[in-house]
């Protein structure tokens, strides 16, 4: 199990890598994180939801995910409240203090550990992962996802440490000294993470922080740029890329306050042609070639917060200028006439008007579609993949004429198409297609670009993160700690 001293110290990242390292050791592991929030989610092939992270994991471990991978996913609705998802499956929103101070965790508790033992009867080992910090004294009595956890599986516990941000022998000692015994005896190994410049200046630094603890540390990793892995939220999309660049095509994605699925645009940042980009005013719009508004957790939300921000007449300007505008999920509901909620599941407002960018009604619904699914994108031989996390039925307003995007494979129709430069979609990972990518840069380039293969690209990355952490952890260390 690997824990951390803190919330983006480089768990799941770190995770992935043990699951790429045990499968290509002849071993049969599967990832477990007994409660994630996260608004990046995946559908399973079962047409369930779990967090994206777990996903990536069980790529990474060459098995498809379920919900026993990850058996409680919370998706933050806004800053207070958050939408509970348990095996796969929303069971309602509930306020921070009603989940984290209710009298549920007892039979949380019990739900993560029925969804641990049906994992472990099909796999071995069990790669387990914590989530924010182990020494947040005051939450363990709430706790069903770090200590408590690794005490019931009997892991074998590793700390991760974030060596960037500062403080790292502070945090490892102080997260070791705060832990009763029979937890810190858990305690195996410790992993310093993104460490930047000469490793050999921090060999003084293992050799306290081993002192201080009587912990081996097991290896320290270098900070990478070059290995490239789907990512949590807590990845800072505001710190990437914000301008437009001479000679690309540059495509600016809406960054949205409760923006979700951002692993959608990935693939589109491996083409050295194209330049993405996240837009959080209205000037970074007037440079791109094509917009996007992504998924959102609360559309209505997220929308009116657009208009707060005067995101609505350059957009409805750059579409009369001939840009390209698509959405996806969120931002296709956002692009139709009006979403109406009339439980008011995302908003106390039961109606508002949309960019009327296409001629679309939205209801949300208290019902979530959550499918895996294979499509015909347009009117093309092709089969892609992709995915729907959504709630509401999206249909088109009376005498418009009907022009779907894609077909399902069941012959459902999906998303709307009005011309190459505006469409809209509710299937996430529609941009790993290449068919997809080519259609939508067509009007910007006649070079015959190069798109990599997302399966082979995916593929290659695991390995790299593997070989990477073999270079610098003691990984026979680790598997004797199995054993023990």
């Amino acid at each position: 199990m690997f824990v951390g001293t803190g919330s983006d110290v480089g768990k799941s990242v770190i995770t992935a890598g043990f699951c790429r390292i045990l499968k290509q050791d002849g071993f049969s592991p599967a990832p477990f994180k007994a409660q994630n929030m996260s608004l990046n989610s995946f559908a399973t092939p079962d047409g369930l939801e779990i967090g994206r992270a777990q996903a990536v994991q069980a790529e990474a471990a060459g098995i498809p995910c379920n919900t026993n991978m990850n058996p409680i996913l919370l998706k933050p609705t806004g800053d207070m409240e958050s939408q509970v998802v348990l095996n796969g499956k929303p069971i309602g929103n509930q306020h921070a203090q009603e989940y984290f101070n209710g009298k549920y965790h007892n039979q949380l508790f019990k739900e993560v550990c029925n969804a641990f033992d049906l994992l472990s009867k099909d796999y071995n080992p069990i790669v387990m992962e914590g989530a924010g910090s182990i020494s947040e004294v005051n939450l363990w009595d709430r706790d069903i996802v770090n200590m408590r956890m690794a005490k019931y599986a009997n892991a074998s516990t590793i700390l991760v440490a974030d060596i960037d941000r500062g403080g790292a022998i502070g945090s490892v000692y102080g997260s070791i000294l705060l832990l009763p015994p029979e937890e810190r005896k858990l305690i195996s190994g410790i992993l310093i993470n993104k460490f930047r410049g000469d490793l050999n200046l921090f060999e003084g630094g293992k050799k306290i922080i081993e002192s201080l603890t009587g912990i081996p540390v097991l290896g320290v990793l270098p900070y990478y740029h070059d290995i490239h892995i789907d990512q949590e939220d807590a990845v800072p999309l505001d710190k990437k890329n914000k301008k437009a660049q001479e000679g690309k095509i540059n495509i600016a994605v809406v960054l949205l306050k409760r923006m979700s699925n951002f692993t959608d645009f990935n693939l589109l940042e491996q083409i050295k042609e194209i330049n993405i980009y996240y837009a959080t005013a209205p000037k970074d719009l007037e440079a791109a070639d094509i917009i996007i508004l992504p998924g959102s957790k609360n559309t209505i939300e997220d929308l009116t917060d657009l208009r707060k921000r005067d995101f609505e007449p350059t957009l409805l300007k750059a579409n009369k200028d001939g840009k390209s505008i698509i959405g996806i999920c969120g931002g296709f509901q956002m692009m139709g006439a009006i979403i109406e909620d009339p439980h008011q599941i995302e908003s106390t407002n039961k109606y508002i008007k949309g960019f009327n960018l296409l001629p679309l009604r939205t209801i949300i619904t208290k019902e979530k579609r959550t499918i895996d699914t294979k499509f015909f994108f347009r009117n093309q031989k092709t089969i892609c993949h992709g995915y729907e996390i959504h709630m509401g039925l999206t249909e088109i307003q009376p005498d418009q004429v009907s022009s779907a995007l894609c077909i399902l494979e069941d012959g459902t129709k999906d998303g709307y198409y009005s011309s190459s430069r505006c469409w809209g979609t509710y299937l996430h990972g529609i941009l790993d297609n290449p068919p997809v990518i080519r259609e939508l840069i067509a009007p910007f380039s006649t070079k015959d670009i190069i798109i990599p293969d997302i399966l082979e690209f995916k593929d290659q990355q695991y390995n790299k993160l593997a070989n990477h952490i073999r270079c610098y952890v003691n990984v026979d260390k680790i598997y004797k700690s199995l054993q023990e």
